[in-house]
């Protein structure tokens, strides 16, 4: 008696198994597109930008990188586009980071007035 019912919960936990590794399964496969995306954006940027160019790109994507997101995507559709021919260098990419800097929102600042009072020493 014990056996069968032993047979049925290993039976059970097995379907178990198999069907979290179904699921797993197109986790991986999202996993890899997404690996295989970054690797072919990589290598547009790679052919795109020259080396102090790239080195800069990276220091800002430390810094702020939904500024080096935004960079990245410009630079890969105007390469799809075709109106970049050959290297872009640090000169030009820094041409671009004042233009993306241009249209985004100052950020707000807060500046005290202070009054000031006449103290006399006297």
């Amino acid at each position: 008696m014990e056996d069968s019912g032993l047979e049925e919960l290993r039976k059970q936990r097995m379907a178990e198994l198999k069907a979290q590794q179904g699921g797993s399964g197109g986790a991986s496969k999202e996993a890899e597109n997404q690996a295989r995306q970054l690797e072919m954006k990589n290598n547009i940027l790679t052919t795109i930008l020259d080396q102090k160019a790239r080195a800069r790109l990276n220091t800002i994507a430390q810094v702020k990188p939904e500024r080096a997101a935004k960079i990245e995507m410009m630079l890969i559709n105007m390469y799809q586009r075709g109106q970049i021919r050959g290297q872009v260098g640090e000169t030009e990419l820094v041409k671009m980071l004042e233009e993306i800097k241009k249209t985004e929102p100052k950020a707000a600042s807060v500046k005290f007035d202070r009054r000031r009072v006449d103290l006399d020493s006297d």
